[in-house]
């Protein structure tokens, strides 16, 4: 692996003193605690960590889910913890595809409806809407799936579909949280192949939480969260 330096490639994704904490009974609990490094355009970046370490919670902020208590964070010069609920929400709908380790999917809908979901908020017409959808199916290998319904496909399937899902509003950024821990190992390998594959050839920027160092080798560069701090940097 290699890491990207700051110094040749423009950060798409800025944290600056990003600290969070939860209450839990009538105690504050620290989770992450001035947290502050860039995340290249076109990287493909692994959070790793033990149960507890943050990695989720950091990837959720990132994502425009949950919000810092003190800190910024920009993605694509977009500082989104001055953003309002309603400003974040449509934000996210532009900006970012969620990969899930449970995929998500809606049972009734088919393949192509699950995928098409996030472009019936947009001002897409049904032609462009279809054309997006074929297209997102094509890339994971899945247009001869598009009328089947997630109880018809593998597990390794519908995370395709959750996959194209993902991208079909050609996002800023890919989020994926355990992408393969519901997967056997061979569709473990072919999603992670995959998403080297979106990162390498179409461009995204890709981050990725994992306790798997199997699954962390396909990124370009891995961060160790240890109680919520920043640890060091594998490259």
């Amino acid at each position: 692996m290699t890491d990207v330096s700051d110094a040749t490639v423009t950060p798409i994704v800025r944290l600056r003193s990003v600290s969070k904490s939860y209450r839990r009974g009538g105690q504050i609990v620290p989770v992450l605690e001035e947290i502050s490094f860039d995340i290249a355009q076109g990287e493909f970046l692994a959070l790793m960590g033990p149960s507890g370490s943050g990695k989720s919670t950091l990837l959720n902020l990132i994502a425009g889910i949950d919000k810092v208590d003190s800190g910024a964070i920009l993605v694509g010069g977009v500082d989104i913890t001055s953003l309002s609920e309603t400003e974040l929400a449509s934000w996210r709908g532009l900006n970012v595809g969620f990969i899930f380790q449970f995929y998500n999917l809606i049972p009734v809908l088919t393949a192509f409806e699950n995928v098409e979901l996030p472009l019936l908020l947009t001002s897409l017409s049904r032609r462009e809407r279809r054309e997006h959808v074929a297209m997102a199916l094509r890339i994971v290998g899945l247009a001869d799936r598009m009328d089947h319904r997630p109880g018809q496909l593998s597990g390794g399937q519908q995370q395709r579909v959750a996959i194209a899902r993902a991208v079909v509003t050609d996002p800023t950024i890919l989020v994926a949280d355990e992408p393969t821990g519901d997967l056997d190992r061979r569709s473990a390998e072919e999603i992670l192949h995959l998403m080297e594959r979106l990162n390498r050839e179409s461009g995204k920027t890709v981050i990725m939480v994992t306790h798997d160092p199997r699954a962390a080798e396909q990124a370009r560069t891995i961060r160790h969260l240890e109680k919520g701090f920043l640890t060091d940097v594998a490259a």
